[in-house]
């Protein structure tokens, strides 16, 4: 058995010598995605005056995208298992490529939002499916933590370099080219996975699509990523947040109920029982608001209160996803000889005090000291900790279901990036108001920035709550169940 072992470990090595290149075209894929969550914040202000959106409309440039995305995230990891991995990566690829076409050539606010709500489907696809590649295609160990390593710093790239690129793109040719620019990157997908990409699916003795469990768990998901879109605006006590909160739960529940009687489930409950994925997907929540909901609250200091442009801000910001890409390239070597414990510990530590170190920000601030150390030591310990969780989310799944871990841990990120913003916007303006209301004829600006201070506080506070669960993680990666690896059974059941 020993033998045989350490025959499939090696295998990948063998029979998929172009698993570097995969790598790159799927890391290509992820970054397409990331920089579409958030490029369009700089293009807002456009895109309303040429479209005529009507102001309480224009949030939905972004909100349609992080619906879908969030809310279809684990039907398309487990879609993947079932129908085949390339696939299915190349059903996303066309999706979010045609819709990003649209988006460009939209002539509507309706036109704009139906095409961001099925670009954010095809996001939903290809991401946890490229994932699912990366894990079956990369033996788990250091080669595969090296490669998670090369993906958790493109993720933090990514997050980070969307202002960079969207700044020019809006002032220059305008708007619609931050749609545009993804069209030649996914047809370059399509026509490089046939060739770089092994065709494989999970080895089930039976296929189950459980269309209850997806419709249920899809709705669930769509409810509560909806209700923290409108929370900041409406109120965490309004019924438009407690109605589908609410509605969130039941489907929760509902979904709980169906998948404990589905002979073939969509999500097996049995796989919450490993405490290093549940620990892991819980870990990525927080990960997810401190590293969408601090990036998101700096903007709007810097924007409305420094008074940056896009394009500054933009460059300013690179320091972040500098700080990501080293953090992640450390953590992925860092995991295998420390452990996954101490390296999420750091890495949550790192952002609770890049976030504390943001709080002291001020009116006529400016960019050093504050700024820079701040997205510096947040930017180390995202990419830190967001390898870490993605590795220890994967670490001993067994070969079907690593597309579904991915999708669970993609909808973990999502979910926390979705709240993030709702977090900090609703302490932000919450603590302005105070301080307005408290001090009669202050500055704006200054109670704007008293504001963001205590919505900076808030990622500290979150990115605590994120280090008490990292001690909830092994000290060392279990070690795996499933011997023999993706690409040695793929070769035997190539569905071409």
């Amino acid at each position: 058995m020993e033998s045989s072992a350490s025959a499939g470990r090696a295998a990948p090595a063998v029979l998929d010598p172009r698993r570097w290149s995969a790598l790159a075209l799927l890391c290509g894929a992820f970054f397409m995605v990331l920089v579409d969550g958030t490029i369009t914040l700089v293009a807002l202000p456009s895109i309303g005056a040429s479209l005529g959106f009507a102001r309480q409309d224009l949030q939905w440039v972004l909100s349609a995208y992080a619906l879908t995305f969030g809310g279809l995230l684990l039907l398309g990891g487990r879609a993947a298992d079932l129908l085949g991995r390339r696939r299915v990566f190349m059903a996303g690829v066309v999706l979010f490529t045609a819709a990003s076409l649209i988006c460009g050539l939209a002539w509507s606010p309706a036109a704009l939002i139906v095409a961001r709500v099925v670009q954010g489907a095809g996001a939903a696809v290809m991401t946890p499916t490229a994932l699912s590649i990366i894990s079956t295609t990369f033996t788990e160990g250091a080669e595969r933590n090296k490669a998670l390593g090369i993906w958790g710093a493109m993720g933090g790239i990514g997050a980070t370099t969307a202002w960079l690129i969207g700044g020019p793109l809006v002032d220059g040719p305008g708007w619609r080219w931050i749609f545009f620019i993804n069209v030649p990157v996914g047809l370059a997908a399509l026509v490089l996975s046939p060739v770089l990409l092994r065709e494989s699916r999970g080895a089930l003795t039976r296929r189950s699509y459980d269309p209850a469990g997806a419709l249920t768990i899809t709705g669930a998901l769509v409810l509560l990523v909806y209700a923290a879109v409108k929370a900041p605006g409406t109120g965490w006590g309004d019924v438009r947040t407690i109605v589908p909160l609410a509605g969130s739960a039941v489907l929760l529940a509902a979904f709980t109920m169906i998948e404990a009687r589905q002979p073939a489930p969509l999500v097996p409950l049995r796989i919450f029982h490993s405490r290093t994925l549940a620990a892991a997907d819980a870990m990525t929540v927080l990960i997810g608001t401190v590293a969408v909901g601090m990036p998101f609250v700096l903007t709007l200091y810097a924007q409305q209160v420094l008074g940056y442009s896009p394009v500054k801000f933009g460059v300013s910001s690179v320091v972040l996803a500098l700080g990501a890409t080293a953090g992640a390239i450390t953590g992925q070597g860092a995991i295998g000889k420390a452990g996954f414990r101490p390296v999420a510990a750091a890495g949550l530590a790192l952002m609770g005090a890049g976030s504390l170190v943001l709080t002291q920000v001020s009116v006529h601030g400016s960019y050093f000291p504050d700024i820079f150390f701040g997205l510096l030591l947040c930017g180390l310990g995202i990419g830190l900790a967001f390898v870490t969780a993605t590795v220890a989310a994967l670490a001993g799944v067994a070969e079907h279901e690593t597309g579904l871990a991915s999708g669970l841990s993609n909808t973990a990120l999502q979910i926390g990036s979705a709240l993030g913003v709702a977090i900090t916007t609703t302490v932000a303006i919450s603590r302005t108001n105070d301080y307005l209301a408290a001090n009669k004829g202050a500055s704006p600006l200054a109670a704007l920035t008293e504001g963001y201070q205590s919505a900076f506080a808030a990622c500290a506070a979150l990115a605590a709550l994120g280090l008490a669960l990292a001690f909830l993680l092994p000290g060392r990666p279990p070690k795996t169940q499933h011997q023999l690896p993706e690409p040695a059974t793929a070769a035997l059941r190539n569905t071409n």
